[in-house]
């Protein structure tokens, strides 16, 4: 990409089933449960409104070299996780495995997390229950819905990475 294209402010607009951004477009997927103002945990869901992309991860065994951003960047380790229990007190943060309360693994199988972007959702401040790990990570090869995020191929979303940074933003609507 032209050094003239790269940016730290690039916004995306995810609706009606495509991520949008200035000068591209591309199928994406939402989750299952649809775009919804009051997300919840569990629901399905991806949260409606627009919101910070704030730091981003990479699995270095399948992401060589590492994908060039100007957000935060970190390397995904195999002992990672992702509390999605309400009533823990790391709701809605990474941590190490194991850990004692209901979590996601951020170390998958699949290659749905071999690229991930964390959407500013319930952060600051986080509310139990109002949903968590809400990302922009590689769809499925079927394009099939997400627990609540949003997905975009992989080699689309290793494009992107180098357009992303601190004030980058994006808006998910119906």
């Amino acid at each position: 990409m032209p050094p003239a294209m790269r940016s730290s402010a690039v916004d995306l607009v995810y609706g009606d089933g495509r991520l949008s951004w200035p000068g591209g477009a591309t199928r994406a997927v939402c989750g299952w449960g649809g775009v919804r103002r009051d997300k919840r945990e569990g629901d399905g869901a991806s949260p409606q409104g627009r919101f910070p992309l704030v730091r981003a991860f990479y699995r270095p065994d399948r992401i060589v070299p590492p994908p060039e951003t100007s957000l935060p960047l970190a390397p995904l380790r195999p002992n990672e996780g992702w509390v999605d229990d309400p009533a823990d007190p790391r709701y809605n943060r990474l941590v190490t495995l194991p850990y004692g309360a209901n979590h996601e693994r951020m170390w998958r199988r699949d290659h749905l997390y071999d690229l991930v972007v964390v959407i500013a959702y319930n952060l600051d401040p986080v509310v139990p229950g109002r949903g968590s790990a809400i990302f922009l990570h590689c769809a499925s090869p079927d394009l099939a819905p997400t627990e609540g995020c949003i997905a975009v191929a992989r080699d689309v979303l290793l494009a992107l990475f180098p357009l992303l940074g601190p004030l980058s933003h994006i808006t998910i609507r119906p």
